[in-house]
């Protein structure tokens, strides 16, 4: 059974974790073949021109997750761009978006997920393209560089 967000009023945080979850396991595919619905998610938001799986997907699961839940969106391919997205705030619930920088806080590479939890050294994110997955994966909170909450739209 799909959950259908968009019919119960929810906390936009719930609802893009619910939506998620729907997808949880969902993995690339190794190799020449891709997995359809990582493709359909960059179509439905607007980069019909990307045709694998091997392109990073962190921000377009996330991206895509917002539009169906009417939330804001970064409208970009690029984690960090969450970091202009939303509401800064300094404690995350569920469901809050995190950022990640990768390689160094000064590159341009990051990761981006949901929150689910933290402890005293990591940050466990849901998220697209952990592992090549929809998973839960902890995060170094070394690399974090900030947390949103995002509004409906």
């Amino acid at each position: 059974m799909t959950l259908n967000t968009r019919s119960i009023l929810l906390i936009p945080r719930l609802a893009m974790f619910l939506k998620a979850m729907e997808f949880y396991g969902l993995k690339e595919v190794p190799g020449i073949e891709n997995n359809p619905q990582i493709i359909r998610f960059f179509k439905d938001i607007g980069y019909t021109w990307i045709k694998d799986d091997e392109t990073a997907w962190c921000s377009c699961f996330i991206n895509w997750l917002a539009k169906e839940c009417s939330c804001q969106k970064s409208g970009k391919l690029d984690a960090r761009s969450w970091l202009k997205t939303g509401r800064d705030i300094k404690y995350p619930a569920l469901g809050d978006v995190v950022i990640f920088w990768r390689e160094s806080s000064e590159s341009w590479k990051g990761h981006v997920g949901l929150f689910i939890s933290q402890d005293e050294k990591n940050i466990y994110t849901l998220g697209g393209n952990q592992d090549n997955m929809v998973c839960i994966k902890p995060y170094s909170k070394s690399q974090l560089l900030g947390f949103r909450s995002l509004e409906y739209v």
